[in-house]
């Protein structure tokens, strides 16, 4: 869900194969632009370069491409929800025909708690699974998102893809999620004035 750390997570391990000489390809959707084109942005301020594509490219052509220009030891997709069920299968064709491993990150289900088209074949056939966690105001597991408007309440309706981060998107367990209870969204930073004295 969101703020679990998928990005970070991405660039960690995408930083793990660069430190020992391989070489990676990032992919991210082109609609994912809030940080800038081409590239993955963590919230915590990591980021990478990236190859932006768009629904309707072929994606298994994309990386065949670059794999002949620059022999890749691996592949990392972010925000791979945004994938079209068609791009998911190109992806499964890199690890089957190019013996490239894809590692994708991204959201399982919106915030109506529907699957994304991408998550959802991801989910089919993918080899293996791993799910990243974060915590709901409550203390339990979030695995579901809610979308608040500008002034922090939940919005029911609306169309699947609206790109934000914490100001749009709160994660919260299934009981809060039922509930449209996004808990304290807003918690005030301390400011600490530390003075020095001689």
């Amino acid at each position: 869900t969101m703020n679990a750390g998928k990005t970070t997570a991405l660039l960690q391990a995408n930083h793990n194969y660069r430190e020992r000489g391989m070489h990676t390809f990032l992919l991210t959707p082109n609609l994912n632009n809030r940080d800038g084109e081409n590239q993955i942005k963590s919230r915590v301020g990591l980021k990478a370069p990236a190859y932006a594509f768009d629904k309707k490219e072929n994606l298994y052509e994309t990386v065949f491409m670059q794999h002949k220009q620059q022999s890749i030891d691996c592949i990392f997709v972010d925000e791979a929800q945004f994938l079209s069920k068609n791009q998911v299968y190109q992806l499964t064709e890199v690890v089957d025909r190019l013996n490239i491993p894809v590692l994708a990150y991204g959201l399982r289900n919106d915030f109506q708690g529907e699957p994304f088209e991408g998550s959802c074949y991801l989910l089919n056939w993918a080899e293996s699974l791993t799910e990243i966690k974060t915590i709901c105001h409550c203390g339990k597991k979030a695995t579901q998102v809610l979308r608040v408007d500008q002034n922090g309440r939940p919005i029911a309706k609306g169309s699947q893809i609206e790109i934000g981060g914490n100001d749009r998107y709160v994660a919260v367990c299934r009981v809060h999620f039922k509930k449209r209870d996004t808990g304290p969204l807003f918690i005030p930073q301390m400011q600490l004035d530390i003075q020095t004295t001689q």
